[in-house]
């Protein structure tokens, strides 16, 4: 299964944000999308999750045969950088109600506690409500009920940035444990933890998509020119 983005573009107002953006992300691969603060990278995702409408261009899914599909809303989970959850549910409560209204689509639930001990959530904190939760722990739900629902595509917005470094390595380790016929996309501003998760780094600079020779960034010169082109971008 590949993630086909082809020709992509969204404006706002004068600005182009995505100049016809192209790659093909593969199953069993966790993506670093690398580029600065204000690349466009939520742009991007907005438009996969079709929050956006986009000006041009195109995204699909393909099989192993080479026929392609649209994408659907369960073909993609969205962790936001900023977590939305019900803050007025327990953590119990809250996957008790996300498998209560996705009894459809999940093939074998569990109970509650079974995906809280998977997500290493501590049983003193399963019954707080969530508006009492960390930062880090609310990320850690949503990406709990993108885990239950299994799309094949997981794109991750900025997940791990604000996380302590217990809890940045647990969430780290858990998506290397599910990458397996997925396909994960990572955006991220920080070189040091795309080169630390993930199997691919792609860059968005100057609206377009482009990888990055990931053995090629132990030679500084490379690494400073992937640097110097994002510095570039900032100032334009």
């Amino acid at each position: 299964m590949k993630l086909v983005i082809s020709d992509l573009k969204k404006s706002f107002d004068k600005t182009e944000v995505l100049r016809g953006a192209s790659f093909t992300f593969e199953q069993g691969r966790i993506y670093g999308l690398l580029g600065r603060n204000g690349a466009g990278k939520t742009t991007l995702f907005n438009c996969l999750n079709e929050d956006l409408r986009t000006d041009g261009g195109s995204f699909s899914l393909e099989d192993d045969a080479g026929q392609r599909r649209p994408l659907t809303c369960d073909d993609i989970g969205y962790v936001l950088s900023t977590p939305v959850v019900p803050e007025f549910l327990t953590a119990r409560e809250f996957i008790k109600f996300f498998l209560d209204i996705n009894r459809g689509r999940i093939a074998f639930p569990k109970e509650p506690d079974v995906y809280l001990d998977y997500m290493q959530i501590d049983e003193s904190d399963r019954g707080k409500l969530l508006k009492d939760f960390s930062h880090g722990m609310k990320n850690k739900m949503q990406l709990l009920v993108n885990f239950i629902a299994d799309p094949p595509v997981l794109l991750l917005d900025e997940p791990l940035t604000s996380l302590d470094v217990v809890m940045a390595d647990e969430m780290k380790n858990l998506l290397r444990r599910r990458k397996e016929g997925h396909i994960t996309i990572l955006s991220t501003h920080i070189m040091e933890l795309a080169l630390d998760l993930c199997d691919e780094i792609v860059i968005l600079h100057g609206g377009m998509l482009a990888p990055v020779v990931r053995d090629q960034l132990a030679d500084e010169q490379y690494k400073d020119r992937i640097i110097a082109a994002l510095k570039e971008e900032r100032h334009a």
